[in-house]
């Protein structure tokens, strides 16, 4: 049988007819419809444009009256006690909400925060009804892909901050770093340093605003070269600390914007033949178990990771079920968990 012009338009446009309105091969249209991410950036502009022109209507590749079941949610690692709790509170709010989870550490090799090409397209294929991303920095165009394929989704603690309108459920970053620096002053600590993670990342900068916020309203004059930058590990932080120490009048404090580059201070410190808290005051921020096994063990800023997931995935069901959060971004509150490394100055 030969399709008529006419009965091609009464039963909507072929992917033939986009590619050849768009000016691209079948096989580059195709890949725009199924979320590819190999397609340059004005082609995949000019396929949009003409699937939304000739109203092409992207087939489900699922039962679309059996809603799935089924949730993504993807980490940043699978090896660190962070991901546990994370995937502790998913798993527990999705058990109450009846739901299954695939979890991937899908990342790429050049970017450790950026979900790896492809692994959008097993996306669709899987049949999720929603994704929770955890520590993800997505490109334009997954946001873009996300967008046209109508998949909700919900940012767990996201490294930058996102396009208007993206849900994400985070810490109170601002006010933990508030708390963890007054109370470095209030044991009688001026000379306060702290050692951030990489810069115009949103924990990051509103730990470091929060710290001198706190050192402001003390009266307490900011030194910039107690302001340090690396990246959220041990050996940065660990460097970071060293160029502390050399100073000509060093920190008698240091607020440390993560429990795992706090480790890297303890060495730091260790290495000069210094003792935490006796020579130097540490606070670290999470309360991950490792804060607590440290020695001495660590005080910290606890942020609630477990429930900032379980929060996601409750947010990512209200959006699953049709409904739209009142506001894109939820905070949860941080506390001062206080443990043995810190003192008063000159103990």
């Amino acid at each position: 049988m030969v399709r008529t012009a006419s009965a091609s338009v009464a039963a909507g446009p072929t992917l033939a007819v986009v590619a050849r309105e768009a000016g691209v091969s079948v096989p580059t249209a195709s890949k725009v419809v199924n979320g590819r991410e190999d397609v340059a950036p004005e082609t995949r502009r000019r396929v949009t444009e003409a699937l939304d022109r000739l109203g092409y209507v992207r087939r489900p590749r699922f039962d679309a009256t059996k809603p799935p079941r089924l949730v993504d949610l993807v980490v940043h690692s699978l090896e660190s006690s962070w991901s546990g709790a994370v995937l502790h509170g998913v798993e527990e709010a999705a058990h109450d909400a009846g739901l299954d989870v695939v979890v991937s550490a899908s990342l790429s090799r050049t970017r450790a925060d950026r979900p790896q090409r492809g692994w959008l397209d097993k996306l669709t294929t899987r049949g999720s009804a929603g994704v929770l991303f955890n520590l993800a920095e997505l490109t334009e165009s997954q946001y873009l892909w996300l967008e046209q394929h109508r998949i909700p989704f919900v940012l767990i603690d996201p490294v930058v901050e996102p396009p208007p309108g993206v849900v994400s459920v985070g810490a109170a970053n601002w006010q933990g770093g508030v708390t963890a620096t007054e109370h470095l002053l209030a044991l009688g600590h001026e000379r306060i340093a702290v050692i951030a993670g990489a810069r115009r990342k949103m924990c990051s900068d509103a730990r470091v605003a929060g710290y001198r916020s706190a050192l402001a309203a003390a009266g307490v004059a900011h030194r910039p070269e107690y302001v340090r930058h690396g990246g959220f590990d041990e050996s940065a932080a660990r460097r970071c600390m060293r160029e502390l120490l050399d100073l000509p009048e060093p920190p008698t404090a240091v607020f440390v914007c993560s429990d795992r580059m706090a480790l890297g201070v303890y060495e730091a410190v260790a290495e000069r033949g210094l003792r935490v808290p006796h020579d130097v005051s540490v606070v670290g921020f999470d309360d991950l178990p490792e804060s607590r096994w440290s020695s001495p063990a660590l005080t910290t800023v606890r942020q609630p990771l477990a429930e900032m997931a379980a929060t996601a995935l409750r947010l990512l069901v209200r959006m699953m079920d049709g409904e739209r959060p009142e506001g894109t971004r939820t905070e949860l509150s941080t506390r001062l968990v206080e443990r043995a490394s810190t003192a008063a100055p000159g103990r």
